[in-house]
């Protein structure tokens, strides 16, 4: 049974990124064909991440309230839908406002899976009597998820350089709507029973309680959460500027291939982290030590970055910067479901989310502004000092001794 489980979770995790990835690689490029400037474009990105920190504990409430099967179906419903008006306003060249009421749509669709997935795997592997390290469940998930965004984003960028930009995201809505088909039959709420109340609203504000009493006031999952806007919103932008960043170093602007190339580069890097991350793991005596010296590092790849002007030294340094951050995420996620109950899994892995997209708020229209006023490269330094601003959170953190901390080799 736990098997049956994992196979479900890694389907789920490759249907959601190949969906995702087919405009992974072109998405800036798609603004910017659109009319936007630079600032614009990562504006209305960060209308995207608004949308997520509004509804992210919403969502994650009615995972925790309605169930994680439910929240996910909502899911791939509401970004389909709202995917498909985002190529609308591309169409018709509509106003900013426009770009940013489809932007905060699609965070909205993002959300219903940000909790739910990770919450329902966890759950269910508990109730089928799991035996195996969660470390290794979510690995693997970063490996095929990485390999779903391989083939989606180089096929999206082939695609939209042999077709028109639009093309990739008509393949995402029908992606998404294969994949509600897919968890309608096979997802089951396992290890977690939906609550069943005559007044939801007092439901959710009871959960709501109970997640902040067993998140935010805990101080060893709050200060990692707290750590989130630096790493995670730096990172939204890092991945979408380098579209137009590298096809100007290329010397050729509309190449879309190489583009979709760029974050098929980001998808093997997310590959190679997935099966880095165990022996990674047994390096580090503690998660935390991991999280301080992967953060570090990867932030120094980043001024590098910014320094640097050679195309192919520039496209190792993301390599490995990816492979970095992605080792490090199921050593996160195994740090904070090991201090999470499970009736408020959900939606404490929401504020998670939040955490992280709220950093996306704040650093990517300004990262954007840099990139106009100055270059690129001015920009990923400014993305590098940002990042390293999550150190002092995992160093308290660690200062707490939580017994997650502590991974056995």
């Amino acid at each position: 049974m736990p098997k049956s489980i994992k196979n479900i979770y890694l389907y789920l995790v490759t249907g959601n990124t190949l969906a995702a990835s087919f405009i992974w690689g072109i998405n800036t490029i798609f603004l910017l064909d659109a009319g936007l400037t630079n600032f614009q474009a990562f504006l209305a990105n960060a209308f995207f991440t608004l949308g997520q920190v509004i509804f992210e504990v919403p969502t994650g409430i009615v995972a925790d309230t309605w169930g994680r099967r439910r929240s996910y179906l909502l899911g791939t419903v509401t970004l389909a839908l709202s995917t498909a008006l985002y190529l609308l306003m591309w169409k018709i060249e509509g106003p900013f406002w426009g770009w940013a009421v489809s932007s905060l749509l699609l965070g909205l669709g993002f959300t219903f899976f940000s909790g739910a997935v990770e919450a329902w795997l966890v759950d269910a592997l508990k109730a089928t009597n799991f035996e195996g390290k969660l470390e290794g469940v979510f690995a693997k998930g970063q490996i095929f998820g990485g390999g779903a965004m391989l083939l989606g984003s180089v096929l999206g960028g082939v695609i939209a350089q042999f077709t028109s930009l639009g093309v990739p995201y008509i393949l995402r809505s029908a992606v998404l709507l294969i994949n509600f088909a897919v968890a309608f039959f096979l997802m089951k709420d396992l290890g977690f029973n939906p609550k069943k109340s005559d007044k939801p609203l007092l439901e959710m504000k009871k959960i709501f309680s109970s997640s902040i009493e067993n998140g935010l006031k805990k101080p060893a999952i709050r200060w990692v959460m707290l750590a989130a806007p630096f790493t995670v919103g730096v990172s939204f932008y890092i991945f979408y500027a380098l579209q137009p960043f590298l096809l100007k170093l290329y010397g050729n602007e509309k190449a879309y291939g190489i583009a979709g190339l760029v974050a098929a580069l980001v998808a093997s890097a997310q590959i190679a982290g997935g099966f880095a991350a165990p022996y990674i793991g047994k390096l580090f005596t503690r998660r935390t030590t991991a999280m301080l010296s992967g953060t570090f590092f990867t932030g120094i790849m980043l001024v590098l970055v910014s320094i640097i002007s050679n195309f192919y030294i520039i496209i190792a340094l993301i390599f490995f910067w990816g492979l970095i951050f992605a080792a490090l995420m199921p050593i996160r996620q195994t740090y904070l479901n090991e201090l999470i109950p499970s009736q408020q899994r959900a939606t404490v892995l929401s504020f998670d989310s939040l955490m992280g997209s709220s950093g996306g708020i704040i650093a990517q229209p300004i990262l954007g502004k840099v990139a106009d006023v100055s270059s690129y490269s001015a920009s990923y330094f400014v993305a590098a000092i940002f990042q390293l601003g999550a150190l002092p959170f995992i160093y308290l953190a660690r200062k707490e001794k939580p017994p997650s901390d502590f991974s056995e080799k």
